[in-house]
């Protein structure tokens, strides 16, 4: 009669819950249902934790360790101390139990999980540039949904969705802050707002958006100040566009060479976008020129954390 397997010890418990989780912890010490429950609760937390929103600490630099680094290191100490004192209470003769299935089963399982999430649902962007001042900061960490206008070859990673066009596609909205492959170069992303929708007549007058031959609103509120920049030239202006989205722009100087451009006619399944940082960023008046839909890679949707420090709470919802 074959004798069943003894507890895992702790101290392997220990080592394998602390490179793979809870999950792994689990399964080798042969509980698949809590190292199913364990997978969930924790993937819960994650997409709630970037919901709220992580916490800043001063100016981290350009070299400060990013959320994941923190909560990857809490996690595997939480493992850790989750997992261990089950380990005198479970036997692994489950076929799941053994070494080479745990291996298995948390990379698929991890991996799989994060190429579907980044894929079909929110997959996080980080910002480098200041182009899209003073909605977006240099070193702002945000989530764009990748639903919100279905899905294209761009959607997936390494363009490996073998479909043309989009897939179960949305008109996105004038005003909405998109991420974007850049139209000559798609393995670059781009984060910029829409102004200019199919069928539309775009110029700049004067620094001024003219949309249809009709100025939008432009409010002036008062000199704005940024790491970037003095207060002594920059002004912070409100634009309202023809379908009511509010937003705040940046104008640096008058004259700048996008502030007097020629009309531009958009394209049937095309966009033009501006950055919020009027005299400071590449667009759709100059190398970008228009958006296919097909490169639309999503709408974004919330910022979760700045790695420079900056506080995010009153920007943090982007739309």
């Amino acid at each position: 009669m074959a004798e069943e397997p003894a507890s895992r010890s702790r101290w392997s418990t220990a080592l394998v819950s602390f490179f793979g989780g809870p999950f792994g912890g689990f399964l080798w010490i042969g509980s698949g249902k809590l190292a199913v429950a364990s997978l969930i609760v924790l993937g819960l937390a994650g997409l709630l934790g970037c919901y709220i929103g992580f916490p800043v600490f001063g100016d981290l630099g350009s070299g400060g360790l990013a959320p994941a680094n923190f909560a990857g290191l809490a996690v595997a100490v939480l493992s850790v101390a989750l997992v261990v004192p089950f380990a005198g209470r479970f036997r692994p003769v489950k076929w799941y139990a053994h070494g080479l299935s745990v291996l298995v089963l948390v990379f698929l399982t991890g991996y799989m999980a994060a190429f579907v999430i980044r894929s079909f649902l929110f997959q996080p962007f980080s910002i480098s540039s200041t182009s899209m001042l003073p909605t977006l900061e240099r070193g702002d960490y945000l989530l764009v949904s990748k639903f919100a206008y279905g899905y294209s070859r761009y959607s997936v990673p390494f363009s490996l969705l073998p479909v043309t066009g989009r897939v179960l596609a949305a008109e996105p909205q004038r005003g909405d802050v998109v991420v974007f492959r850049f139209p000559s170069d798609p393995h670059i992303d781009f984060i910029q707002r829409i102004v200019g929708m199919p069928g539309d007549t775009i110029q700049m007058i004067n620094g001024i958006l003219h949309i249809n031959g009709t100025a939008v609103e432009l409010q002036d509120v008062g000199p704005f100040a940024s790491d970037e920049f003095s207060e002594k030239t920059a002004r912070l202006q409100r634009e309202t566009l023809p379908n009511g989205v509010s937003h705040f722009v940046v104008d640096l100087m008058d004259g700048s060479t996008g502030d007097n451009t020629r009309a531009w006619l958009v394209p049937e399944g095309h966009y033009f976008v501006l950055g919020d940082n009027r005299d400071n960023s590449s667009d759709s008046r100059f190398k970008v020129g228009f958006v296919p839909s097909e490169n639309l890679v999503g709408r974004a949707e919330r910022l979760y954390w700045n790695s420079r420090g900056f506080d995010y709470s009153r920007r943090q919802i982007v739309r």
